[in-house]
């Protein structure tokens, strides 16, 4: 599997690729080609050019959840795709993977809009949507997790917002925040957007469905901005006993964060350009 950071809110030093807070990953698993997560703007379809990767090209998109940083690059998505279209560009239209929750109005102080701007109708009209809570396979060693069961007790202990299901206005603990899994040759390679679900949740999910205890590589922001002193120790105990090989924490991680996680696992640096292979 082959891994290229198309949107990260750092970049890499003599790299001149554009960044924002957001996530955007392009896989090549196979002859698969999957898009994960389209950013905050239409940077991740700059940032593909200059790397020569073409987004007209794809299997999948899978959405790790519906916030704002992951969603609103799916207006100029679509947008490429119709003026392919029109153009007669060779394309071929991705299936969108996502939860059920992913495309449901989310609300908070300050946010008047903080979930997906474009609608699951929109989406269903310009591609193949399928929407699970369980697990999906893309290939035989590639998994969307689904909905990740939530056992710890100091994750995903707070709402962000509130989510609307239709007329009734409920706290939003993000149900849909899922991952992506590849089981690579000496373990699982976790790949999240934002781990509202826990990182340590995502990962025993992954080991359950995968039927694989050991770690590769976990990459992608961790949801470990100012956290409570409760999930950053239970956090840090958690991987300390895991013991993953590496670990690429972006995105919505701290800074002081990544140099506690660098006391007890292996931080590698991570941003837009950068290229990860496994086997």
């Amino acid at each position: 599997m082959k891994l290229h950071v198309l949107v990260d809110n750092n970049t890499l030093i003599d790299r001149y690729f554009v960044g924002e807070p957001a996530v955007s990953y392009l896989i090549e698993e196979g002859d698969l080609r999957i898009l994960f997560d389209v950013g905050y703007s239409d940077i991740f379809l700059q940032n593909a050019r200059k790397m020569t990767q073409d987004l007209l090209q794809l299997d999948y998109l899978v959405l790790s959840h519906g916030h704002m940083d992951h969603t609103w690059g799916l207006e100029p998505f679509i947008r490429a795709y119709t003026e392919a279209a029109i153009e007669k560009s060779p394309c071929r239209k991705p299936i969108v993977i996502t939860h059920p929750d992913t495309f449901l109005p989310k609300h908070m102080p300050g946010f008047p809009e903080l979930g997906s701007i474009v609608s699951q109708e929109t989406v269903a009209r310009n591609f193949d949507l399928q929407l699970s809570k369980e697990s999906v396979w893309l290939n035989s060693r590639l998994v969307f997790l689904g909905e990740i069961e939530r056992h710890t007790s100091f994750e995903a202990q707070h709402p962000i917002g509130t989510i609307y299901r239709g007329e009734k206005e409920q706290d939003d603990f993000l149900a849909e925040d899922s991952a992506l899994v590849y089981r690579a040759k000496g373990g699982l390679v976790i790949i999240t957007g934002c781990s509202h679900a826990g990182i340590c949740n995502i990962i025993e999910q992954a080991r359950r469905v995968c039927r694989e205890e050991r770690i590769i590589d976990i990459i992608g922001g961790l949801h470990l901005l100012k956290p409570t002193q409760e999930q950053l120790q239970g956090t840090l105990n958690y991987l300390q006993a895991l013991q993953p090989q590496q670990v690429h924490a972006c995105h919505c991680t701290d800074l002081a964060s990544k140099i506690a996680l660098s006391q007890v696992v292996k931080i590698e640096e991570i941003g837009v350009g950068t290229y990860l292979s496994y086997e």
